[in-house]
């Protein structure tokens, strides 16, 4: 469900460049981590990924901080779904079905085959260019014109028809995953109801002819088609995974509070609602609010409800943390690392909680700990920045560059990064995998670097 563009655009130059660019919008965007949500869209996904025949363990489902309603495929097997869509969808069953059509996408190779596509629309506007320019050298501007103009309508039409085939291929595709999986297409449905509401409601293909404009079928005829497929199908009739539906619930009560505006968070969840989802979206809302009292209220009742769940101490322990109460943080976080077997995310959360404490005895285990958070999850920008500041603290400049060269890197400070990993390859062993790793870090760095350097 790549973004549709809804408006006609002046210069199909200027579509395609948007729609490349769309391509890889998460460089644009920033990226949510949230242990208790990663493990939820990965089990949510993993029968879906089964079915279409790829490896659970090979597909990334990456939630991204967007409200817009929206998810997308940008290359490999990862799937982006904005915080927008979580927000917009009901049920767990609704989320499935995006992710079972961006498998589509994927499977269906559609980023490879978009380059396809802008080229043959680009060989009707070059041939447009070519028949304009022949027009004016005989005297014809406004003939000239005309032509260009209808050459640019022309390749606008032919691609846009191409993207709508693929989003249409992976209506069907999801389709099938989704019977695959032996979930119900019901989800898929009802979102596809809720696209089609959104639309309505802002006014877009208010004429039959404005969806010439659109990068994707209308919802109407992509609800036609698939109530035909999905009432077929043996699992059409199969009820939701409750367990699923209630995680669902709770993690989008967790990242609405922690996205919106706090009285927000108290009209859709007031103190009247006792559930868990209600609780753990106040618990952040008070947080916010800089109540650290009525948050640690809501989080310990939270425990008394479940008192091993890792998530609910992570919360208790990141809500002491940031109120500055670190040394008091340290208990529930050290329990929920043992609880969640070293969840990286959430070890990089205690290390930090005991690097806080100021205190040096507790600097061992922290390194200990960030060092086993980055050995399973390398892309976490906080950890390496952390054990940059142990190994600076130890005096072991070499691996406080290195790890500073990781965090620069995945911050984007790509020039910064290659300072750093220079440094730290002067310094270290050779042959370790360290010095080869600043060495990997100099590759990556500058032929970023070049590629800045052409896109300019």
């Amino acid at each position: 469900m790549r973004k549709a563009l809804f408006r006609p655009l002046a210069h199909v130059a200027f579509l395609l460049a948007l729609l490349l660019l769309g391509a890889r919008p998460a460089l644009a965007q920033s990226i949510l981590r949230d242990a208790e949500t990663e493990a939820l869209l990965d089990d949510m996904a993993a029968p879906i990924v089964k079915a279409a025949g790829l490896d659970p363990d090979n597909v990334d489902i990456i939630l991204v901080n967007d409200q817009s309603v929206n998810a997308f495929v940008a290359g490999g097997q990862a799937i982006y779904i904005n915080a927008g869509l979580i927000n917009e969808a009901d049920t767990a069953l609704q989320v499935q079905g995006v992710i079972a059509h961006e498998m589509g996408h994927i499977t269906g190779g559609h980023i490879i085959g978009f380059s396809d596509g802008a080229r043959a629309a680009s060989n009707i506007s070059i041939l447009s260019l070519i028949l304009g320019a022949a027009a004016a050298v005989a005297g014809g501007g406004e003939a000239a014109m005309g032509v260009i103009a209808a050459g640019q309508q022309a390749a606008m039409g032919k691609f846009l028809a191409f993207t709508r085939g693929q989003e249409s291929a992976a209506d069907l595709a999801g389709a099938k995953y989704l019977s695959g999986a032996g979930l119900s297409g019901r989800g898929s449905l009802e979102f596809f109801q809720k696209l089609q509401s959104l639309q309505r409601r802002h006014g877009y293909f208010a004429k039959e002819e404005d969806s010439f404009y659109s990068t994707h079928p209308l919802s109407r005829d992509r609800i036609a088609t698939l109530e035909g497929v999905y009432e077929k199908d043996p699992a059409w009739q199969r009820p939701a995974d409750p367990e699923l539906q209630q995680r669902f619930l709770r993690m989008k009560a967790k990242l609405y509070g922690y996205q919106a505006d706090p009285k927000d968070t108290l009209i859709a969840y007031p103190e009247s609602d006792t559930s868990i989802p209600a609780r753990y979206a106040r618990a952040y809302a008070r947080e916010k609010q800089a109540l650290v009292p009525q948050s640690l209220a809501e989080a310990d009742a939270l425990l008394a409800a479940e008192p091993d769940n890792p998530y609910f101490l992570e919360l208790k322990g990141q809500v002491l943390l940031e109120a500055g109460r670190a040394a008091e943080a340290l208990t529930p976080l050290r329990r929920s690392v043992d609880i969640s077997s070293n969840q990286p995310l959430i070890a990089t959360l205690f290390g930090h909680a005991l690097l806080e404490t100021e205190d040096a005895a507790n600097y061992p285990e922290a390194e200990r700990v960030l060092r086993a958070a980055v050995a399973r999850d390398r892309f976490n920008p906080s950890a390496w920045y952390m054990l940059g500041r142990i190994y600076a603290d130890q005096g072991d400049t070499p691996r406080a560059r290195l790890a500073s060269a990781e965090q620069l890197m995945m911050s984007g400070q790509v020039a910064a990064a290659l300072q750093n990993a220079t440094a730290a390859e002067a310094g270290l062993p050779a042959e370790t995998p360290d010095w080869l790793r600043a060495q990997d870090i100099k590759l990556e760095a500058r032929a970023e670097i070049e590629r800045q350097r052409k896109r300019k």
